[in-house]
């Protein structure tokens, strides 16, 4: 059993192929995509965490199309996209954030990128979504959207290795006096 973790996958968002330069000419072929780097990573017995924006639209019917095609335990983080059609699918859990353990870390889930969270000052490791491309994170916020990991989820391992690699939050000493990250 592993945990996978993701965001951003707006499937059946046709303008989010142009918004984040998504390498795909149509829908079909983004969901199609998603889907099979989705059933390629993730097992049966894993637990998938969707830090938001799920699916795009309102035909309940192919949302939950989409949403029996990936595999695991499926969990939702709730984002701004997210409406009725998605919180009603058949998630094994629904919130707006969630506090787990990942690996050796505690982690901290949430749609959008924080300043600070519980556990900040103690290694805990944030993970989001809702910016796409325009932000990696930093060395402890990272984002898990598949537009920064090249359509597809991501585990604790390569979210840890990337975050040793990312600069400190500018903003983290305004924050979080006498925690230096460096």
């Amino acid at each position: 059993m592993a945990n996978w973790y993701s965001a951003d996958l707006h499937l059946g968002h046709q303008r989010i192929i142009e918004f984040c330069k998504r390498p795909f000419v149509s829908t079909d072929e983004m969901n199609a995509a998603l889907i099979r780097n989705f059933q390629g990573c993730v097992g049966h017995d894993d637990d998938l965490w969707i830090l938001g924006d799920f699916a795009f639209g309102k035909d309940a019917g192919r949302m939950e199309n989409w949403f029996h095609q990936l595999p695991g335990r499926k969990h939702l983080i709730i984002g701004n996209h997210d409406d009725e059609a998605v919180v009603s699918l058949p998630w094994n859990s629904i919130a707006y954030m969630a506090e787990i353990r990942g690996g050796e870390r505690d982690l901290v889930l949430c749609h959008y990128p924080m300043i600070t969270w519980n556990g900040a000052r103690r290694g805990s490791l944030q993970l989001f979504g809702h910016v796409h491309d325009q932000w990696r994170g930093a060395r402890n916020s990272v984002n898990v959207g598949v537009d920064q990991w090249d359509m597809r989820p991501v585990q604790i391992g390569e979210i840890e290795k990337r975050a040793r690699r990312l600069s400190v939050n500018k903003h983290w000493n305004d924050v979080e006096h006498g925690n230096d990250l460096s």
